[in-house]
Formats: C-alpha cells, sequence, structure tokens
C-alpha cells in the first residue's frame, strides 16, 4: 500500500517550522516512513520495528564519546529507521561530527532541526497523514502519472478522502505555501490546453502562487493572494484574466477562502469555480463581454444559477422552466409577441443593484428610453421593480436560466444557439 515518504513528511507544515536541514542521507528521501516517534532515551532504537522517523532533543546524545554517537546511529541504521532528527540549540548546540559522519557512511537521513518546535504537533501531523494515506490507499501520483499538482487538484475538486496533513504535504510537494493570512481562490478555463494564461494572469497579480494543471478540455488552478493584497480578491483574479486569457476562453472564478481555513474550503472553491464554467458555457454571461476577448465570470455573479441547478442544468431543467413561468410569465408572453429588449433591461437592472445610470451604460441607452422601458415591464408584471417582494422572490438572475421553447431572446440552454444577437451586442 503507498506509504508516505520522507520528503512528504519534510513539506508538512510543523515540519518545515523547525527549519529542518538534511545533512546526511539524500538518496534516501523517496523511502517510505511507517509512523513518527519522539524519544530522549539513548537505547530508543531497541523500540523501533523499521520505517520509523525518529525525532530527539539529543539529550541523550549529550556527555557521550564519540564512538558511543556512532554505535547510536548505526543501530537505528540497522532496526531500518526511516531517519534521525535532531534540534539543534538546547541540550546539542550544534550537530556531533561523528553523527553526521556516520550518517552519510550509512545513508541515514539525518535532519538538523534548528527551531523548536513542539514534538506532539510534527508527530500529530505525519501520523494523521500516514494513516490516511493508508486509509485511501492512494499514491499521490496516481491517476496523473508524475504530475503531483494535477493528481492534488483533481483529489481536491473531486472531494477525496484528504485531510489537512495530506493536502500541506501534498501542496509543498507541489511548491505550493499560501503565507498567513493568504486568500484562496479557484480557477477553470475552458477551451485552453495549456497553463498559460494561468501563468500570465499570477503575474499581473504580483507576488501570488498558484497550483495549476490542464486536464483534458480544462484547465484547474488554485491560486494564493497575499493577505497584504488591498482590495476584492474576485475582482482582481477576473481583471487580471480578462488582460492575460486568449479571445474565446471562458474564464470562471471561484470564491475566496482563507488559507487557513482548512482542506475543504480549499476544495469548495475549486467545486464553485468548475460548477461555474459549466454554467457559463450553458447560460448568457452576467455582463457583456470585452469584445475579441475571453468571457470572464465568477461564483458569485452566478450565485442564484449554481444554487437553482444543483445537481445539473439537465437534472433541474423542468423545475426552472416552471420557476421562471412562474415569476415572469406576462413579461415572457409580451416579449414573444412584440420582440423588445425588456426581459433584457430587467436582467441587466436587477443584477446591478436597480441602478439607472449602471443598466443605461450597459445597455448603451439613454436614462429616458430606460425609464421607458422599465415603467412598461412594472405594469406588465404588477409589481414595481424594486419592490422587496420582487427582489426577494429568488427568480433575480433565474431569467436567464430556461430560456427555451421560445421564450425569449437569449441563447436556449438546450441548443446553445443565440435566437437573435449576443447580451450586450445591441
Amino acid at each position: 500500500m503507498p506509504a508516505l515518504t520522507l520528503r512528504e513528511v519534510l513539506a508538512l507544515d510543523p515540519v518545515r517550522a523547525a527549519e529542518p536541514q538534511l545533512l546526511a542521507g539524500e538518496a534516501a528521501l523517496d523511502r517510505p516512513v511507517r509512523w513518527v516517534h519522539s524519544s530522549e532515551v539513548y537505547e530508543g532504537a531497541n523500540f523501533l520495528d523499521g520505517g520509523e522517523l525518529l525525532l530527539t532533543n539529543g539529550f541523550g546524545l549529550t556527555d557521550t564519546d564519540a564512538e558511543i554517537r556512532r554505535r547510536y546511529v548505526r543501530e537505528l541504521a540497522a532496526r531500518g529507521a526511516s531517519g534521525l532528527a535532531v534540534e539543534i540549540g538546547r541540550s546539542l548546540p550544534t550537530m556531533p561530527e561523528e553523527v553526521t559522519d556516520e550518517a552519510r557512511r550509512l545513508g541515514l537521513p539525518l535532519l538538523a532541526l534548528h527551531r523548536v518546535v513542539p514534538f506532539v504537533r510534527i508527530t500529530e501531523a505525519a501520523n494523521r497523514a500516514i494513516v490516511a494515506r493508508g486509509l485511501s490507499g492512494r499514491s499521490v501520483v496516481r491517476p496523473w502519472g508524475d504530475d503531483h499538482t494535477a493528481a492534488l487538484l483533481a483529489d481536491l475538486a473531486d472531494r477525496a478522502a484528504l485531510n489537512q496533513p495530506e493536502v500541506e504535504a501534498r501542496s509543498a510537494l507541489a511548491g505550493f505555501h499560501p503565507g498567513p493570512g493568504a486568500r484562496l481562490i479557484g480557477v477553470s478555463v475552458h477551451g485552453a490546453r495549456e497553463v498559460t494564461a494561468v501563468d500570465r494572469a499570477v503575474r499581473l497579480l504580483g507576488g501570488a502562487s498558484v497550483l495549476r494543471a490542464a486536464f483534458p478540455g480544462d484547465v484547474l488552478a488554485l491560486l494564493a493572494l497575499p493577505g497584504s493584497v488591498a482590495g476584492d480578491p474576485i475582482r482582481a483574479v477576473q481583471e487580471a484574466f480578462r488582460t492575460a486569457a486568449d479571445p474565446g476562453l471562458t474564464v470562471a472564478v471561484g470564491h475566496a477562502v482563507e488559507a487557513g481555513s482548512g482542506w475543504l474550503r480549499w476544495s469548495d472553491t475549486l467545486r464553485a469555480a468548475r460548477t461555474t464554467l459549466e454554467l457559463a458555457l450553458t447560460v448568457p454571461a452576467a455582463e457583456p463581454a470585452v469584445p475579441e476577448g475571453p468571457l470572464v465570470t465568477s461564483a458569485r455573479a452566478l450565485a442564484l444559477e449554481r444554487e437553482l441547478t444543483r445537481g445539473g442544468v439537465d437534472a433541474n431543467r423542468d423545475r426552472l422552466a416552471r420557476l421562471v413561468q412562474h415569476a415572469l410569465g406576462p413579461l415572457l408572453a409580451w416579449e414573444a409577441a412584440h420582440p423588445s429588449d425588456l426581459v433584457r433591461t430587467l436582467e441587466v437592472h436587477l443584477r446591478h443593484g436597480c441602478s439607472p445610470t449602471r443598466t443605461a451604460a450597459l445597455l448603451h441607452i439613454g436614462r429616458q428610453s430606460l425609464y421607458q422601458r422599465l415603467e412598461r415591464i412594472e405594469s406588465l408584471l404588477g409589481l414595481e421593480i424594486d419592490d422587496p417582494d420582487l427582489l426577494g422572490s429568488c427568480w433575480r438572475r433565474c431569467a436567464r436560466i430556461g430560456w427555451c421553447g421560445g421564450w425569449g431572446r437569449l441563447r436556449c440552454v438546450g441548443c446553445g444557439r443565440w435566437p437573435r444577437t449576443r447580451p450586450g451586442g445591441g
């Protein structure tokens, strides 16, 4: 069964916090670690069964001669220990030369821990990860060959059986180290076979780090924005992709989560990005796309659509059709008999906070023309557009979900065609 390797143990946050320095055994970093123990007993090797990483503060190595120290290392190697980690600074001011020399001669990984971290934190994190690996029976490289990043992103997006220490170890193995206060944002890109658009966006964001991998048909990424970056992180990521992504690409941005909030939240933002991408390829954009540019949207822009289509668009088509018909029946009937822009006007107006200035600008019409349209919509629905009952009726954005069967002029969710013109196109 696949086991956690010494290299992966070294990537765990509590181990990294101890500032480990590898003094010997470089060639053995990929040997499996069956368990992590701590012991200050000089005869600690007698309690090992093989495959353990032994932690010690070095007390058992003080006040002993060189030969006893060499014998200690030899006994650990003979018992099949995966490695020895010695805390430097309290009991031992430096690593004894004979310990280093013997470890190098035997090929036993020897670590000097230069900062004091409670061993219980290290053993708890490592052993939890070891148990999780044993229960899952999964190797970090399966099923994506040697691409550790792709394997981790796939597991997070699929919410595979993981735990925090394992996610931290695998993230570190992929070179992903979100700093304190960092905000993580999932991104899914359709139409790209490579990760170049993601890399360009990350450079524009400045100081961001990223996990990214190309999958068949899509690119999935997890961005970490430093906590020091001011402003709205979602908007910053969207603007970066509007600049960096090639025309024709569709980019979906998940929501922002704190890096320290746990791996389930990491999974949430990736899953939100992926489901948002599915919707973005099905329903019209929340606002007009940049001409000759990519379509970039976010989970919050399609929040209601995501809620209404839990389980997929196809599974909810009939329910959504009834909801739309109930909420907008008179307006849809008018639109079918009198081609106009009333439905699109209502959608844009509600989506942008009922701001006449913003709505008129997006529709490229004057405010007086907008007011005339809004009055007509209100007369058809028998409600004022800013009526709380209307705004709270759960269909502020669902007007775009069920356009099928000749209801309106927006893209059909079944065939994907545009009966007349793309929203925002005139």
